[in-house]
């Protein structure tokens, strides 16, 4: 009965007036007057999958996705056949970094939906996330022989071609994407995230003229600030550069719930549950394999470089930052706490982190990185689950790091970095628990400066061989040579040869980043590498 109610409903969906007005609020990014109308209905109806399907989206759009997944999940319960909702799930368990799951929906949806393109644009994009490239360049190719003028579908094509370092063919994909919509501002902010690239007075008159419009969605216009941040940087106009920047930090922190205290918190407890004893006590937990290298810290701290390096040794992989060890440590506490967890259960957990992360091996290189930056946070579950992984700590001076956080914009994640106050607790938080894991577990961790790779890239890469206890290669001098794919913000700057060029670039900032120097505290005084 309740699936006939859910079929009927997708059927009447957006006919209820209801559903309407919370339609209209979400397409014009009114999420705070979308969210009770769709509640109360649902309170009425709890069974009505368009609008379980609309608060997914809602949740989704906030980055709330796992409540986004469980929503969609529902929806799919009491509506198997409901096509868009399962397309959404793709979508969201994308945009968590659980691509593979998302490229099984797919071809679900390709079995009963073959002619759908915006799902093969998705599945493009996931086969991407999983390393993928050639496929996923096919599909794109494929999809834009028949729907050329989505602009969109340009942009995302113009994300493969960076991400494979074909930076002209990405930069004439966004530029074809501009051509279909000047305003769309997340193709400027591509443009400028190559970070090599430089703007135009054309370009700036246009990210003028659309940013002047009224018309323009939420997301174009932070986007465009962004942009036009790093446009006006370029050109050494300080004032106007951070004038861009604030706003559009502004604009993007309005859209999300972070809490610096909960980052707080989660410190606190990873400091009173990790002592020396605790490891002390479990000297058997974990599985022994030694496959994963583990690199963490801030991100924009020299974390893409370091991958980069060690990826052009004959030993190991670079994979890309992975979700797994976040999920695993949610399914840990689901377990009843990290403390209570049983030798056999840990190994297990070592064991399942292997097994999810396979999909992103393409060689039988021996070793493999995994350069998610948050996993500092879980040093501690690593080392009790894989207790033989190694783990570097990408560390760069906390202005010039926490700046460049504060100019790039993110596409998922990281939202502590747009505030300036919350960014320097953030990293004060981060710092605080390394030294923590230095004091309980020494030698464990290995610690790399930015600035002394860029003084001393030999004996920097020697250093980090030993530690792996690895032998020296020449090719990892050579790094820039290497053609891997590279996903993040710097895969431009990694594909040259070491340089000073982000070194400083706060100063020009220095009279409005009072706040963050004041959340830095003591951090900043005691940094041991001089910028």
């Amino acid at each position: 009965m309740a699936a006939n109610h859910a079929q009927r409903s997708i059927e009447r969906g957006l006919r209820n007036p209801e559903l309407m007005a919370a339609a209209l609020a979400l397409s014009e990014g009114r999420l705070h007057d979308a969210e009770p109308v769709l509640k109360a209905h649902l309170k009425q109806d709890p069974f009505d999958v368009a609008a379980i399907r609309m608060l997914a989206e809602l949740a989704a759009r906030i980055e709330r996705y796992r409540d986004a997944e469980a929503l969609l999940r529902r929806a799919l319960e009491l509506a198997p056949e409901f096509l868009a909702a399962r397309s959404n799930l793709a979508t969201v368990l994308h945009r968590q970094g659980r691509s593979g799951e998302a490229v099984e929906e797919l071809e679900k949806l390709q079995t009963v939906d073959p002619d759908n393109l915006m799902n093969a644009n998705l599945k493009a994009a996931a086969l991407g996330r999983v390393g993928e490239f050639d496929e996923a360049l096919e599909l794109y190719e494929k999809v834009l022989q028949t729907i050329g003028k989505q602009p969109k579908i340009w942009m995302s094509y113009g994300h493969m071609l960076k991400t494979v370092g074909r930076q002209a063919d990405a930069v004439a994909a966004y530029r074809k994407a501009l051509e279909l919509r000047s305003s769309l501002g997340e193709v400027w902010w591509s443009l400028a995230n190559l970070k090599t690239f430089r703007f135009g007075d054309d370009d700036l008159a246009a990210m003028e003229a659309a940013l002047d419009r009224s018309d323009i969605a939420p997301e174009d216009r932070f986007h465009l600030h962004f942009a036009l941040g790093k446009a006006n940087e370029d050109r050494q106009q300080a004032a106007a550069a951070f004038a861009h920047y604030d706003r559009g930090n502004a604009l993007r922190r309005a859209m999300l719930d972070y809490d610096a205290g909960q980052t707080r918190a989660s410190v606190d407890h990873a400091k009173a549950l990790y002592t020396a004893s605790f490891f002390a006590e479990r000297p058997d937990y974990g599985c022994d394999a030694p496959d994963p290298v583990f690199i963490v810290g801030m991100p924009r701290a020299g974390s893409t470089l370091i991958e980069q390096i060690l990826s052009s040794h004959s030993m190991i992989e670079g994979t890309m930052e992975l979700p797994d060890i976040p999920k695993l440590f949610a399914k840990a506490r689901n377990m009843g706490g990290i403390a209570r967890l049983t030798a056999a259960e840990a190994r297990e957990l070592g064991e399942q982190y292997l097994r999810d992360t396979q999909v992103q091996r393409k060689s039988d290189k021996r070793f493999y990185i995994d350069k998610l930056p948050n996993n500092w946070l879980h040093v501690g579950f690593i080392r009790l689950i894989l207790p033989n992984a190694k783990i570097i700590d990408a560390r760069r001076h906390p202005m010039d790091c926490c700046f460049s956080n504060f100019k790039q914009h993110f596409a998922r994640g990281q939202a502590f970095s747009y505030s300036l106050s919350d960014m320097g607790r953030y990293y004060a938080d981060y710092v605080e628990l390394m030294d923590h894991f230095d004091a309980v577990l020494p030698g464990h961790v290995h610690r790399v400066f930015h600035e002394r790779v860029i003084g001393d890239l030999e004996g920097e890469v020697r250093a980090m061989l030993a530690y792996l206890e690895l032998p020296f290669e020449q090719t990892c001098l050579d790094f820039h040579a290497n053609d891997r794919a590279v996903r993040t913000a710097s895969s431009e700057q990694v594909r040259r040869p070491i340089n000073r060029d982000g070194v400083d670039q706060w100063r020009a900032m220095e009279p409005w980043l009072g706040p963050l120097v004041e959340a830095l505290g003591p951090v900043l005084a005691q940094y041991p590498v001089r910028a």
